[in-house]
């Protein structure tokens, strides 16, 4: 039996193909946009869905295929903006964006799923890591979106134009004020084998319940921001102070007996979970800075934790 978008011969057709094919680019896309990969998941069902509902006619009409699915997602997730803020205001505790997994440590949603690199996981670089998307969130919508289509997608400003409704200078001002934001908040680069370290050292200093040790590790300016969601416990304002972060931890330690804690990669950057009966109840990102952790972001609401739990 074929499906009317199959030949009969049992290949895809080619067009079909090439919009299927988009599918990664536009989670990437969405996810960066929306910080949420269950938001980006959303946007880009409902982007395959507008293209589907065009007759055959207009989806051969249409020059470039991928241009429009973009277009389409990225308008799409510039109204996801808007209303995130309403949303977010209602949030309880702190929103923090949805933690990822290495593809290789990825928890398939599906039993019995075998694709071993699906097209719709993000690609883990630079502007995934959760400092970077703290700081879109800092963005308006239209700053957000410009900056992430021509920065990191590389899009001229006249393609971004087209895309958000402005003209080519006002999109050149918005990616510039995102770009002053992203400077702004930025901390001096540290090796990737460095941050591990410290992390490394972070977990047993943890483990150990060793307050000095941990004190020594943070920043005396860190912050920590925990998300729950309303939907289980967490700290609902951050913590300030590299002690008072340091006696919080070991209090929360006190109050989970049994917790592993784990090292693994949390959107590109080394991080740690805490697992409970073979159970990951909180994925942990970190801010380094030379040789001690300036930013924790705990996310332990379950809903921003399926990759890491859904099987």
């Amino acid at each position: 039996m074929t499906t009317p978008s199959e030949p009969a011969d049992g290949r895809l057709d080619p067009g079909l193909s090439a919009i299927v094919n988009e599918r990664r680019q536009l989670i990437n896309l969405a996810y960066r946009l929306l910080g949420s990969l269950a938001d980006a998941e959303d946007v880009v069902q409902e982007t395959y869905a507008r293209w589907y509902a065009m007759s055959r006619e207009r989806q051969q009409a249409v020059a470039s295929p991928g241009g429009w699915l973009t277009t389409v997602a990225s308008r799409i997730c510039l109204d996801v903006l808007g209303s995130a803020r309403a949303r977010r205001e209602s949030y309880v505790g702190e929103w923090i964006p949805e933690p990822l997994p290495d593809r290789t440590e990825w928890i398939e949603e599906r039993p019995g799923d075998t694709t071993a690199d699906p097209a719709d996981r993000v690609t883990l670089d630079e502007s995934v890591n959760m400092a970077f998307l703290v700081v879109l969130e800092s963005m308006t919508p239209a700053e957000r979106v410009a900056f992430i289509l021509h920065d990191v997608f590389r899009y001229s400003f006249g393609e971004v134009a087209e895309i958000v409704g402005r003209s080519p200078a006002a999109c050149r001002q918005l990616a510039s004020s995102a770009r002053r934001r992203i400077r702004d908040a930025r901390t001096p680069a540290t090796s990737t084998a460095r941050r591990a370290g410290v992390v490394r050292d972070f977990k047993q200093a943890w483990e150990a319940k060793d307050i000095d040790a941990l004190i020594g590790l943070l920043d005396p300016r860190a912050t920590a921001v925990g998300d729950g969601g309303g939907v289980v416990s967490a700290v609902l304002d951050p913590v300030e102070g590299g002690e008072r972060i340091a006696r919080y931890l070991i209090e929360v330690t006190g109050r989970a007996p049994g917790m592993t804690i784990l090292e693994r990669t949390v959107n590109g950057q080394p991080g740690l979970v805490a697992q409970r009966d073979g159970v990951i109840e909180a994925v942990f990102a970190f801010e380094v800075a030379g040789e001690r952790i300036t930013r924790i972001w705990a996310v332990r609401n379950p809903d921003k934790l399926r990759p890491w739990t859904a099987g």
